[in-house]
This record gives structure tokens, C-alpha cells and sequence, in this order.
């Protein structure tokens, strides 16, 4: 983050005067937030929320397309403008591989949008998100323990 806002700052001269870092900070933030709601609007659809699914229960080698139609049950002219659409939001990257295409999953991207959205949760009281963590529906062990260091 720091690299990208001094990139920005050197980039961004107002007048003779530098943008101040609460403004590159704004800046920085939008982008992050456009690019979750470019994810977001890529997993919108039924078919590519269970794509993707399927593709992260398949990482890390991922599938073709023709595994992948088979077992969502998706016609392949169907699939196409949905592996397009998925892709285009980087969540899936795409191999060659020979005649066929292997589509495999983002985790790192996954992991990156699941921290974007809970990177401020509770404003740092891990013993209020712990309470959530009880009452929600998440099996115990599948989400890391938060301290009050912040790990």
C-alpha cells in the first residue's frame, strides 16, 4: 500500500502542490473498493458463484471446461460467456494446455477480497467478533483466531 500511494502521490501534483496522504489514502481505498465490487458483480450470477466453488474445491489444479460443464450441469455455449465474465474479474486464471483450456481458481484473490471485507470487523474488539463467530453458522477451525495483538 505504502509503494502504491507514493507511486500516486509522485503522480498526482494539484497546482505546485502535492495531493496531502489523507487524499492519497481516499484514493487508494476507492480503488480497492471498485475492484471488491468488480469480484462481487462477477459472482452476482448463480452459475459463476458455483463455477468458482467448484473451482476452489478443485485447486489447485483446477478443470477444463468440459469437466467443469459436466459437473454444473451448464451447457459449454452457456459456460463460455460465464467463464469469460469470471475470468475478465480475475478471479479464475486460464491455462492452455494442449487443445484444452484449464481454468483454476484465485486463491490468493479469494483470500485478498475475504480480508478486504473483514479487515475492520468489530474496529479491532476481537472479543465482540468472537461473539459472532458463535452465533454464525462458520464450522469452528475454518476461521483464523483473532487476538487483541491482532493476530
Amino acid at each position: 500500500m505504502a509503494v502504491r500511494a507514493a507511486t500516486f502521490f509522485q503522480k498526482n501534483l494539484v497546482g505546485s502542490r502535492f495531493l496531502d496522504t489523507k487524499q492519497i489514502m481516499l484514493k487508494c481505498h476507492y480503488m480497492e473498493s471498485r475492484r471488491a465490487s468488480k469480484i462481487f458483480e462477477a459472482l452476482s450470477s448463480d452459475v459463476r458463484l458455483d463455477l468458482f466453488r467448484l473451482l476452489v474445491k478443485n485447486a489447485p489444479d483446477g478443470l477444463v471446461a468440459g469437466d467443469i460443464a459436466k459437473q454444473l450441469g451448464v451447457p459449454s455455449t452457456n459456460l463460455s460467456f460465464h467463464l469469460k465474465n469470471i475470468v475478465q474479474s480475475g478471479l479464475v486464471n486460464v491455462e492452455r494446455e494442449g487443445r484444452f483450456m484449464r481454468y483454476k481458481a484465485s486463491i490468493p484473490l479469494m483470500l485478498d477480497i475475504i480480508a478486504y471485507l473483514t479487515a475492520e470487523c468489530c474496529s479491532g474488539n476481537p472479543a465482540q467478533c468472537q461473539a459472532f463467530r458463535k452465533a454464525s453458522t462458520v464450522a469452528p477451525g475454518i476461521l483464523p483466531e483473532r487476538t487483541a495483538a491482532g493476530g
